[in-house]
């Protein structure tokens, strides 16, 4: 599956990217989390929410083949 994925606020300095393209055979939100936090060590220490497609998901959510995918970070509001 091909995804692109997006990096917001302090996930671009974790990571040094605001975009890439990824391919994988991962089906789930908590498996994609696991393969980027092994491949940027620094999002470990960071707290973020998901979205895939515009819309915020659980970690069992079930990606599919296309999707955009954004990391975000928490959210200041008021």
């Amino acid at each position: 599956m091909q995804h692109t994925i997006k990096y917001f606020g302090m996930l671009v300095e974790a990571t040094s990217k605001n975009e890439e393209q990824l391919q994988t055979e991962i089906c789930s939100v908590a498996q994609l989390i696991q393969q980027l936090e092994h491949r940027y060590p620094k999002l470990n220490e960071k707290n973020f929410k998901v979205a895939i497609d515009q819309q915020l998901v659980d970690n069992d959510f079930i990606i599919k083949d296309r999707a955009e995918i954004a990391l975000l970070p928490p959210f200041a509001g008021g």
